[in-house]
């Protein structure tokens, strides 16, 4: 399994993305940095995208990715909550802001929608795909992503304290989670649904004590401004845990 970080922030600047995780060149989680980090061709080669939630920092390129394979005559399978595919339709793809591109063209739209099931694995471009709730407001999930050859990845989408809820469902190779801001802001993290390096820390203790192991970490959807914090904190993670944890970056490629 081939990963690749298309944007590992939650802010969009000269130098950062916002979050869209690229797997085997035909599988993506979330598109907030997606049609800005691939070619034309390259979007043409993606089968599916899976949504997490419907914050638009997830869900941005959506009707950017539309307009582009529109014009190629493709068709881009999208996975999300109904809740998610609704929002979408009604405020993006709603024939005002961008053409309605899940019913045209009439004979093969260009976006189809398709229902995720909570805690039920689902088929989808080869892959087992399981999605779990995590605890961030908008009905948030996140997604472990199964190949054929038994290797897993897990991404926690945004959320707070209290992935123990997740851990008896997944078991990765890999991790990638959300450490949206440093320690200072563990009031603001809590009550918004996002994690700290020091909560990610008790997540992570969790995660050892219920599955035996840790596997390995990966953090994205850093604040930038606060990204040189968070990079400190997690070091000191690390060095606790005994456990490398990798700072994500655009352009990053992780090989399972």
């Amino acid at each position: 399994m081939n990963i690749r970080i298309l944007g590992a922030h939650n802010c969009e600047s000269r130098n950062t993305k916002c979050i869209s995780i690229l797997i085997d060149d035909r599988l993506v989680i979330d598109a907030g940095g997606l049609t800005s980090s691939l070619s034309i061709a390259e979007q043409q080669k993606l089968g599916a995208i899976l949504l997490t939630h419907l914050h638009y920092d997830h869900i941005r390129d959506i009707p950017m990715i539309a307009l582009n394979l529109y014009r190629q005559g493709s068709n881009i399978q999208v996975y999300a909550t109904p809740d998610v595919s609704a929002n979408i339709e009604t405020n993006f793809l709603d024939g005002k802001l961008y053409p309605k591109f899940h019913e045209v063209p009439e004979e093969r739209p260009t976006v189809s929608f398709n229902p995720i099931v909570l805690y039920d694995s689902q088929r989808i471009e080869g892959y087992s795909i399981l999605a779990v709730p995590v605890h961030h407001n908008g009905n948030t999930v996140g997604y472990q992503v199964s190949n054929a050859d038994g290797k897993a990845m897990f991404y926690t989408a945004d959320t707070g304290p209290g992935l123990i809820d997740c851990w008896e469902y997944v078991s990765p190779q890999l991790l990638i989670t959300e450490v949206t801001v440093s320690n200072n802001y563990k009031k603001f993290a809590t009550n918004t649904g996002h994690l700290t390096p020091s909560l990610l820390h008790e997540e992570l203790i969790k995660f050892r004590e219920f599955k035996g192991y840790l596997p390995k970490i990966v953090a994205v959807h850093m604040d930038p401004v606060l990204e040189r914090e968070i990079r400190e904190e997690l070091a000191v993670v690390a060095e606790a845990l005994n456990v490398p944890i990798a700072i994500a970056y655009e352009g990053m490629r992780i090989s399972l």
